[in-house]
């Protein structure tokens, strides 16, 4: 990966909709060029996927939990088990195994406190192996971003 991929992979982290045409200008170089630098930056899997970012309040989303989960024990057993049922929870956006007083934490998009209640009671609380949780709602977003300086 050269300079030149470096800034290519800026300019789609800012905006992944801009034509060939448009970053052959910014980063003067053919359309081709632009094209197959894109083509071996996603064969290679520094690019994943494209995506649309969703404004949360538009979509009635915008209460944010930062839940902290601890199972029971820590067998292989119970990692794997939950970490597949978590995955199944449209309301769980991240989730990560982590070090510290927690095993994980989920960060949860849901439309208000009655709504995270009712997927802690229905959701989250029937998942096996969970010996406790501790949630931590979101006052204000500081700073969100998907991009990686390079």
């Amino acid at each position: 990966m050269d300079i030149t991929d470096r800034k290519l992979l800026m300019l789609l982290q800012q905006d992944s909709t801009k034509t060939t045409k448009e970053l052959s200008l910014k980063l003067n170089l053919s359309v081709t060029a632009i094209y197959e630098r894109i083509k071996k930056l996603e064969r290679e899997g520094i690019i994943d996927k494209y995506v649309a970012i969703i404004d949360q309040k538009k979509v009635e989303k915008n209460f944010v939990v930062f839940c902290h989960l601890k199972l029971i024990q820590h067998t292989k057993e119970y990692l794997t088990r939950f970490e597949q049922e978590v995955t199944k929870l449209e309301e769980v956006l991240e989730c990560y195994h982590v070090s510290g007083d927690y095993d994980y934490i989920l960060k949860i998009y849901v439309r208000d406190m009655e709504a995270y209640r009712e997927f802690m009671v229905t959701k989250l609380t029937t998942l096996q192996h969970i010996g406790s949780t501790h949630s931590t709602f979101m006052i204000s977003e500081v700073k969100n971003t998907n991009i990686i300086t390079l």
